[in-house]
């Protein structure tokens, strides 16, 4: 029995009685959606030809922004399918593969906004030899460091999912695949699952934001120390727009798990609705807040 239930594809899911505007919001979705890939685009276009911005700091925000465009390319599909077309069925290979790059990406974007957070400490603190620290042969070990972390640490909640019988329900929550949300339906021993990502928040996430604090405390620190509050202000304004991309991504990651965890009564839109803030909100703000605080970026949009 177990066998015929979990071949049938998962279920994905909209608004909740709210099916009958689904086209009118799939207008909002689809004009955030253009506006993330054209936004993200154009700062990879810029970053590649404008040889001014072939430095550390904007190679770090090259990958940020094709992390983002990941995100939104990967979720993209299945909730427009839905809202547009009520296409709601996904095989469970399907849905796997989906929950392995969301899960991949968002462990990827914390680890870039921490690799910025040490691009930003070394070139204040060392800014002579800032760009002989940071050679591009290094800041190629760190991107792929980041990379490798973020998709070979999600792999072992991702293929325990394959080996489960899904004999419950074969509804899912969202428009896209998330290992929360398909583990629930799994009719198994979910201790490992249920274990493992709490580790890994702490070991990714959590860290993370421990390690941009220290080095924003020993960049703090180090402007102190110089004597000119001109020179003061020129160092920090160059944090501002990486500071505003940390507040974004996990404001809304904070927002998000607290909804989860605490969240038992809160009507189930207010859940769905933050869990596109989340996937929605960080793409969409990371590429405006460089333009208008990056006086290099605009010159180059210019």
């Amino acid at each position: 029995m177990w066998s015929n239930i979990s071949a049938v594809p998962f279920l994905l899911t909209g608004f909740p009685g709210l099916e009958i505007f689904h086209p009118w919001i799939s207008i909002s979705f689809f004009v955030i959606y253009v506006s993330i890939l054209l936004s993200n685009g154009t700062l990879l276009f810029l970053i590649r030809e404008d040889h001014t911005l072939h430095e550390p700091m904007y190679y770090f925000l090259a990958i940020l922004a094709a992390t983002d465009l990941g995100v939104t390319l990967t979720t993209m599909p299945t909730v427009l399918g839905v809202l547009w077309f009520d296409h709601r069925a996904i095989s469970h290979g399907a849905c796997y593969f989906q929950a392995y790059l969301i899960h991949s990406l968002s462990i990827v974007e914390s680890g870039v906004l921490l690799v910025m957070a040490y691009d930003r400490f070394i070139a204040i603190r060392n800014p002579l030899r800032y760009t002989s620290i940071l050679t591009n042969a290094k800041v190629v070990k760190i991107g792929a460091g980041v990379l490798m972390r973020g998709f070979i640490l999600i792999v072992p909640i991702i293929t325990t999912l394959s080996g489960f019988p899904y004999c419950k329900s074969h509804v899912l929550s969202h428009a896209f695949c998330l290992h929360q949300d398909v583990i629930k339906l799994a009719c198994a021993d979910i201790t490992f699952n249920r274990l493992y990502p709490i580790v890994l928040v702490s070991l990714t996430g959590f860290l993370d934001s421990v390690l941009i604090l220290i080095s924003y405390i020993l960049i703090l620190n180090t402007v102190m120390g110089i004597a000119s509050g001109k020179e003061q202000a020129k160092a920090l304004n160059t944090c501002v727009s990486h500071i505003s991309c940390v507040l974004v991504f996990y404001v809304t990651v904070t927002g998000l798990t607290l909804i989860h965890r605490f969240g038992k009564y809160v009507p189930h839109i207010v859940h769905i609705i933050m869990s596109y803030i989340y996937f929605l909100f960080p793409p969409f703000m990371n590429p405006i807040i460089y333009s208008i605080k990056t006086k290099q970026i605009r010159n180059g949009i210019i």
